[in-house]
């Protein structure tokens, strides 16, 4: 639904999308990931046709942004929450697009309900919160009832239940078939709501996968022991050539074995009679996985991790 074929895009000799080609599927939320100055919002840019690539080609539904017709009924777009004028109402922002886009007039009523700013349809959207503003985003976005929606940092402002009804609409959309891309640096966020990543640093694709499976290729073995026998069982895994920590989320009793499968933890117990209370292969978290991957592809480094 969304085709980037060879995508580049240089400013001033520096390649800010280097030869990018993925497709993102429709009826699943794809999860847009990169560090500051990885290319997310320069590619989302040009899928929208605010920006001309310098090679290669975006589209969406089979053709470029600007060759659809009344696009707003083909592509729902969030890239800055406060796109509206400020002097006028929520109800007149959204009128003034359904009229350049052929929309029924009645569907006004039927996106302000949805986002929830029905009783501040009138109010000017310059005296919105960020929240009130993040909404009327979306609002817009699904004015046209599009198959496609291309959103940046579409929680940022949200109090928990617009984060949690953001989560849930998102969802309901996906199950419905539609397409859609999701950009934010909110990791936990983004681990609960994406089907799958697409992952870029530096312009360049890192990851296009799906969520477990990327979890699963770039984590370590890890995997979360418990049994009253941890003196007999720890330093026979070492001899494995595994790596046992006291790891600070593992319950009291247990040690996190890395470098070695939890089948080979199972054999290496029943091999010296130790009893197992618990066995669990454990993931790394999004946001560890990512810190992981990208780390060559940050731009911008602090002078000092914090503790």
């Amino acid at each position: 639904m969304i085709d980037l074929t060879n995508l580049t895009k240089i400013y001033r000799g520096r390649r800010a999308v280097d030869d990018l080609t993925v497709t993102v599927h429709a009826g699943r939320i794809t999860g847009f990931l990169g560090p500051n100055g990885a290319g997310k919002s320069t590619t989302m840019r040009m899928i929208l046709g605010l920006a001309a690539p310098t090679a290669g080609r975006a589209t969406v539904l089979g053709r470029p942004y600007r060759a659809l017709r009344e696009p707003l009924r083909q592509v729902g777009a969030l890239l800055d929450a406060r796109a509206s004028h400020p002097g006028r109402s929520a109800r007149d922002h959204l009128r003034f697009l359904a009229r350049a886009n052929g929309i029924d007039q009645r569907r006004i009523d039927e996106v302000l309900d949805l986002a929830g700013l029905t009783t501040v349809a009138h109010r000017r959207t310059g005296t919105f919160s960020l929240g009130m503003a993040q909404r009327l985003g979306i609002a817009t976005a699904l004015l046209g009832d599009p198959r496609v929606l291309v959103l940046d940092e579409p929680v940022n402002g949200l109090d928990t239940d617009g984060i949690r009804w953001m989560r849930g609409l998102l969802r309901d959309l996906a199950g419905e078939g539609r397409t859609i891309l999701l950009s934010s640096h909110l990791m936990s966020e983004i681990e609960q709501t994406a089907d799958h990543l697409v992952v870029i640093g530096a312009g360049r694709l890192l990851a296009d996968a799906d969520m477990g499976t990327f979890l699963a290729d770039h984590s370590p073995a890890r995997t979360i022991v418990r049994s009253p026998h941890l003196e007999r069982l720890a330093p026979a895994l070492r001899s494995l050539g595994a790596r046992v920590t006291d790891h600070p989320s593992s319950p009291p009793g247990a040690i996190a074995v890395e470098a070695v499968t939890a089948q080979a933890i199972g054999e290496t117990a029943a091999r010296l009679g130790v009893t197992l209370h618990e066995l669990r292969p454990r993931l790394g978290s999004l946001e560890d996985v990512y810190t992981r991957l990208t780390t060559t592809a940050v731009e911008y480094h602090s002078a000092k991790e914090p503790s």
